[in-house]
C-alpha cells in the first residue's frame, strides 16, 4: 500500500534533525527543470508563479543560486505547510519513520516523486504551472507516466491524500482494476459534503501520522483513523472514496 500527499509551498532547510538517505529518483528531470526556470525573465517567472513582488523576487534570486546536491534537507522535513506542521514527522517514532519510508511518497512539480528521505533543496513550482518544457505543453505532459511507474506495482493500492492537482498526475495511468482510494474530509452542509481546504490539509497530516503510527496496512483499519474532529462515515463512502465528516 502506497499513500500519496501533496507538497507545500513554505519550505525550509532544516539539517539538525535526521539526514536525507537517498538522491531523488528525477534528480536530473529536476535538474532539467531548473534549466528552464532559470531562462525565464523575473515577469516570466512571477506570472509562473502568481505570487507578490516581494515574494517573485525572493525566489527569482534563489532560482539562480540553487545547487541540487547542497544543503539538502529530507522531503518530509523540508515541506512547512499546514498539512506538514499537523504530521509533525519530527516527532515520529522509529517504527513510524520506517513506515513512511516505505509507504509514504510526495508528488512535485519540480521533483517529480519524493520518498520522505530523499535529499532536496527549497523550490517554487507547482504541477499545474504552466511551462513548456521541449515537446511538454505542461508538467503533466513533461512527468507523463513515469511518477506512476515509480510509485507502485501495477496491483498495489494507493491511498489519495494529495489535492486533485497533484493526484492528477497519477490517475491517468492506473491500471484496470487497481486500487485507488481518495480520502475526503468534508462538512455536512445542508446535506451536502463541503470541503474546507485548510481543514483538510491539517486532517490529512494528521491522518498520515495516524497511519504512520498505528502501522495501518490495509484500506480497511484506514477507516478507524481516530481524530476528535472527524469521523467515517460509510453512507457517504464508496469502495474508492473514503469520507469523514468533521464533526463540530
Amino acid at each position: 500500500m502506497k499513500m500519496i500527499i501533496a507538497p507545500a509551498k513554505q519550505m525550509a532547510v532544516d539539517l539538525d534533525n535526521f539526514a536525507p538517505e537517498t538522491q531523488p529518483q528525477f534528480q536530473s528531470q529536476a535538474q532539467q527543470l531548473l534549466e528552464v526556470l532559470r531562462q525565464l525573465t523575473y515577469p516570466e517567472a512571477q506570472q509562473l508563479w502568481h505570487c507578490s513582488d516581494k515574494l517573485a523576487q525572493r525566489n527569482f534570486d534563489w532560482l539562480h543560486q540553487m545547487d541540487l546536491t547542497r544543503q539538502v534537507t529530507p522531503a518530509l522535513l523540508s515541506y512547512r505547510g499546514l498539512q506538514y506542521q499537523y504530521m509533525a514527522p519530527d516527532l515520529f517514532t522509529a517504527p513510524a519513520l520506517d513506515y513512511v519510508r516505505h509507504n509514504l511518497r510526495i508528488l512535485s512539480g519540480f521533483y517529480g516523486l519524493l520518498r520522505p528521505f530523499d535529499g532536496i533543496v527549497p523550490y517554487r513550482l507547482e504541477m499545474q504551472a504552466r511551462l513548456s518544457v521541449g515537446e511538454a505543453t505542461n508538467l503533466y505532459a513533461f512527468w507523463g507516466d513515469r511518477l506512476y511507474h515509480a510509485l507502485v506495482a501495477p496491483t498495489e493500492p494507493i491511498i489519495n491524500l494529495a489535492s486533485q492537482e497533484y493526484a492528477k498526475a497519477i490517475t491517468p495511468y492506473l491500471q484496470p482494476n487497481q486500487p485507488f482510494i481518495t480520502v475526503v474530509f468534508a462538512s455536512l452542509v445542508n446535506g451536502k459534503l463541503k470541503t474546507k481546504a485548510t481543514l483538510a490539509k491539517m486532517a490529512r497530516g494528521a491522518m498520515v501520522r495516524y497511519l504512520a503510527e498505528n502501522q495501518v496496512t490495509t484500506i480497511d483499519a484506514v477507516k478507524d483513523f481516530d481524530h476528535p474532529d472527524y469521523r467515517f462515515d460509510a453512507s457517504h463512502s464508496t469502495s474508492e472514496r473514503l469520507v469523514f465528516v468533521y464533526q463540530k
